[in-house]
């Protein structure tokens, strides 16, 4: 079997860098302390399982590296600069061979068996996505079987309602496979949306 790599997008929890949104309505250090704890759970709940390999991109490149606050026992990858699609680009081609997905650190309702069940859909399909409901996404993944597509995430409208369908649009292809819908954190009515479903 090919190695699965399970990618996970995590900045340096810092008051004023992380959630910024969040912080205008809870505080800076509200913010910064929700996502750090946020991230510590994700990891533990997805970071060693022994179904797929994890990556933590982090950012600021140097800073990430070299922090305290990941695990030392988890890889590590530079995010680099540019878009967001540029940065999930570069880390979607530079994966290992084998199938490749990339998560933000700001879904609380991640679970093993959602991943799991993304990588055996990228055993079927070309891709798959995590649909979040403002029109984003939670996951994309790669089966990598071939090249990615050229202009991967070229003219996404990142952070609106579009950038799901922008996306499915780069990919040229109907053969993408679709998880369940999970709710990232922006802002305090998402946190109030998880706690009161």
């Amino acid at each position: 079997m090919r190695q699965r790599t399970l990618i996970i997008m995590v900045k340096e929890p810092r008051p004023g860098r992380v959630k910024t949104r969040l912080g205008a309505e809870i505080g800076a250090v509200g913010a910064a302390w929700w996502f750090r704890h946020q991230t510590r759970a994700l990891i533990r709940r997805l970071g060693r399982d022994p179904r797929w390999q994890t990556v933590l991109a982090v950012a600021p490149d140097q800073e990430g590296l070299a922090s305290r606050v990941w695990p030392p026992d988890i890889a590590r990858v530079p995010q680099g600069r540019g878009s967001l699609g540029d940065r999930m680009g570069r880390l979607l081609k530079a994966a290992p061979p084998g199938p490749a997905m990339v998560i933000g650190a700001d879904i609380p309702g991640i679970t093993p068996s959602l991943i799991d069940g993304g990588f055996r859909a990228l055993g079927r399909r070309d891709a798959v996505i995590g649909p979040a409901p403002d029109g984003g996404y939670w996951l994309i993944g790669l089966a990598r079987r071939q090249a990615p597509p050229p202009g991967l995430f070229a003219g996404v409208r990142w952070s609106g309602p579009h950038a799901m369908t922008d996306t499915l649009a780069t990919l040229g292809t109907d053969r993408v496979a679709q998880l369940a819908t999970l709710r990232d954190v922006d802002e305090l009515s998402d946190l109030k949306a998880l706690a009161d479903p």
